[in-house]
């Protein structure tokens, strides 16, 4: 097994996973400390080291929010650990990998956590890398900077640094990204096979990465879990990129919080001090996120790939069933026909004729609808149009447990990595068997860019076939199975999804 690996900066040793045929390298150094001097600032090259460095832990995570201190579904589902170490030099990533020695070019996973761009981490117990990495791939999970300290913008980091003033969390993603191209062939990767993938704002960050135009040639796949939102009825815009100009504003802000006025003094500030301030800030304010700094970013991700201005990648995409459900903030029939009136125009009537239009759910609005589904299959029907393959899934069997928490946001990444023993829900065997299935298929679309194949025990998977408007396959994966659908959008979803490649159209 390669326990011992020579990178670029020098020796590191792994140790061996539960299955001991994986190593599993943990905390591997990527980018100089972004501390001091290094703060705001794109990540700076690694200095090499001598003798060999332990990986067998993780690094600490990026500067947040103290995980597992509230009883929401997250902390009870992995944000468990207080006492996990956090701070602020985290630029480390980790390695999964089967290879008995450099030479077997095996594809390549790299993998961005979610958690908003202001929490999470890749020691985050679902993320496991060892099963994906039985299959014979290699698995890569990167950290990077978020909140305040990663993509925090102001008016005298970009005179200081115009060739990299914002992003920086982004940016770090990409210097993993490098890195695996320098590196991972001595892992027993191939840097010609590389599929990025990720869920939530991990999912946003490969599709910031997808449409970033200095990233040619570091990735030939993109998985998309849960992360193309729009919302049809322009209630909640999430992930659309602030001009660099209206993100320094913000930056003015928070410097004025902080009570500090130069970007030396911000840079003093304790890493600890700094963050219990941002949280605190953020009571009364929107967090800081991606901007459009016309270097990294250069327009809205999911506008530019749909428009095909994109690094040239095989997608796979979808949602989980009952995440961000999007309604109309009406209380009653006349506000909802004035609110469509305001949203539709002289498609009004249009709307308000399909059935759906007046579903009432209590507490939310009328005419629930995923717009991530709408937005997921609006966008790969215009790509397949241009020609390129996508590939659409849907997230829908029980989850159990007392919370009866239906298929919540981020509830397949268990799943996808088939790590399910990890969790506390009573899972049974059909479980077990669905998450073996979904694993194969993922694992199956980073080794070839096609989910089908064969599964662990050699037999065919059930055909997913690419997505089109003539055949919209979904590859749905239910209770007990996967089952391919190949029905089409709804009337009343097909609308809304027009709406919504409308909208993306102008951006």
């Amino acid at each position: 097994m390669l326990r011992q690996v020579r990178t670029e900066n020098g020796l590191v040793r792994g140790i061996e996973a539960a299955d001991p045929r994986i190593t599993a390298f943990k905390g591997i150094p990527f980018a100089a400390p972004p501390t001091g001097k290094n703060r705001w600032r794109a990540p700076q090259p690694c200095e090499s080291w001598a003798g060999v460095r332990d990986c067998s832990r993780f690094a600490p995570i990026s500067m947040q929010w103290i995980p597992g201190l509230g009883d929401d579904i997250y902390c009870r589902e992995w944000h468990v650990d207080p006492e996990i170490p956090m701070g602020e030099d985290c630029l480390y990533l980790n390695v999964w990998t089967k290879a008995k020695k450099a030479d077997e070019k095996m594809p390549v996973l790299v993998w961005f956590f979610g958690g908003g761009l202001q929490c999470g981490y890749p020691a985050e117990m679902e993320f496991d890398g060892e099963r994906i990495a039985r299959r014979g791939i290699v698995v890569v999970t990167v950290n990077y900077r978020v909140g305040a300290l990663g993509f925090l913008t102001h008016p005298q980091i970009s005179r200081e640094q115009p060739e990299a003033p914002a992003n920086f969390g982004n940016l770090d993603q990409q210097a993993g990204l490098r890195w695996v191209q320098r590196n991972i062939a001595a892992f027993g990767g191939d840097p010609g096979r590389v599929t990025i993938a990720g869920q939530s704002a991990g999912g946003g960050s490969v599709m910031s990465q997808l449409a970033c135009p200095a990233n040619k040639g570091l990735f030939s796949g993109a998985v998309v879990m849960s992360a193309m939102i729009f919302d049809p009825y322009l209630r909640r815009e999430v992930g659309r990129p602030e001009t660099l100009k209206q993100a320094e504003k913000k930056g003015e802000d928070f410097f004025d919080f902080l009570k500090v006025k130069s970007l030396e003094e911000a840079r003093a500030v304790d890493a600890v001090t700094l963050q219990r301030s941002y949280e605190k800030y953020m009571e009364g304010h929107t967090p800081f996120f991606t901007v459009q700094d016309d270097l990294f970013c250069v327009g809205d991700p999911i506008a530019l790939y749909s428009r095909g201005e994109c690094v040239d990648a095989v997608m796979m995409a979808g949602n989980t069933s009952d995440e961000f459900l999007n309604t109309i903030d009406a209380k009653d029939q006349e506000i909802l026909k004035e609110e469509a009136g305001k949203l539709f125009g002289n498609k009004t009537e249009a709307f308000l004729a399909f059935p759906e239009a007046s579903e009432y759910v209590q507490g939310q609005g009328y005419a629930p609808v995923s717009g991530i589904e709408c937005t997921v299959k609006g966008v790969l029907s215009k790509t397949a149009r241009a020609g390129k393959k996508g590939y659409c899934y849907c997230f829908d069997p029980d989850m159990p447990g007392w919370d009866n928490p239906g298929t919540f946001h981020s509830s397949d990444l268990w799943f996808w990595f088939e790590t399910l023993a990890k969790c506390w829900r009573p899972f049974t065997g059909r479980h077990y068997d669905l998450a073996r299935q979904m694993c194969d298929y993922f694992c199956n679309f980073i080794k070839t860019g096609d989910p089908n194949g064969k599964d662990l025990c050699g037999f065919a998977l059930p055909r997913w076939e690419a997505w089109s408007e003539e055949a919209p396959c979904t590859m749905r994966f239910e209770k007990d199975r996967a089952r391919a659908s190949d029905k089409p959008l709804t009337p009343f979803k097909q609308f809304l999804s027009d709406k919504i490649m409308e909208r993306i159209e102008t951006l």
